[in-house]
């Protein structure tokens, strides 16, 4: 019985995997049904794990004797869940670590870490509070004007905390890497994610400028490795490059759609509870 409930819980979430499929609809609905079609599949197969482990290896369910390999099997993928989170926090920590070790600098009344590097770079980088860390060579290619722009598109990912949540999402994303489109949804959350920041920017400086300033950090090959707890200004994609800059001519009020999480969303992630009620049932 076991067994099958582990059978059932893949099946839906391959299902819910493979019918996500990339949307142009508004901002609002494309966060919601992506957020759902990424989290959803993983969260069911995890509160199944959990509900296996506390029923243990013994026992009857629906009639039928359970079994130790069922049990084995649901504590193993906790246990790798487990040393994936502490894996990804300690790399983490060291990301910000280092990056404490740049020089605090004062730019534009801001306090900024100032990376020794010609490449041009702007990233967010921490959890909760995160640092922000320019590049010496963006200061000195950049505009005044422009390099405003860089920082308050930065200060939308703080605002939304971004690299905090990008964080535990990262983590589901290495627990789920097996399932179906995992990596395709992620691609759609990152580019959500700067869309949300570009939005947030557009309506303090002006969006042109602002285009002005992405499409000039991406059309410069990267020289920094890409760090973890990280959301940066640059686009990984000329898909992606096009949709920020069409975003930005778009009128402002189309930007302000943007949601991530809201009790009428929520409520959908309840679903996924189902396999902790299946406790009762087992004796």
């Amino acid at each position: 019985m076991h067994l099958l409930m582990i059978c059932t819980a893949i099946i839906i979430a391959c299902y819910l995997r493979n019918c996500w499929q990339q949307s142009q609809r508004n901002w609002h609905l494309r966060w919601q049904k992506t957020l759902f079609s990424f989290l959803f599949p993983p969260l069911l197969i995890f509160m199944t794990a959990i509900a296996l482990a506390c029923m243990g290896p013994q026992g009857q369910m629906g009639g039928l004797q359970t079994s130790w390999f069922s049990y084995v099997l649901a504590l193993s993928y906790l246990i790798f869940c487990g040393i994936l989170a502490i894996k990804q926090l300690w790399q983490g920590w060291q990301s910000l670590k280092s990056t404490r070790n740049c020089p605090a600098v004062n730019l534009a009344g801001r306090q900024v870490r100032l990376l020794d590097t010609k490449a041009l770079f702007a990233a967010s980088i921490g959890f909760w509070q995160p640092e922000l860390v320019i590049s010496q060579g963006l200061v000195q290619t950049l505009s005044p004007q422009q390099l405003e722009t860089v920082l308050v598109h930065e200060e939308g990912h703080y605002h939304y905390r971004d690299t905090f949540w990008f964080f535990w999402l990262g983590w589901i994303r290495s627990c789920s890497f097996w399932l179906p489109n995992t990596e395709n949804i992620w691609q759609e959350l990152l580019a959500l994610r700067e869309l949300r920041a570009d939005a947030y920017a557009a309506l303090q400086v002006d969006p042109l400028l602002l285009a002005e300033s992405i499409l000039l950090v991406a059309s410069t090959p990267a020289a920094v490795t890409p760090l973890l707890c990280c959301a940066t200004l640059s686009s990984s994609s000329l898909d992606r490059l096009q949709q920020r800059i069409e975003a930005l001519l778009e009128p402002p009020a189309a930007a302000l759609e943007f949601n991530l999480f809201n009790l009428r969303f929520c409520h959908r992630f309840l679903l996924a509870l189902l396999p902790l009620v299946t406790v009762m049932f087992h004796s």
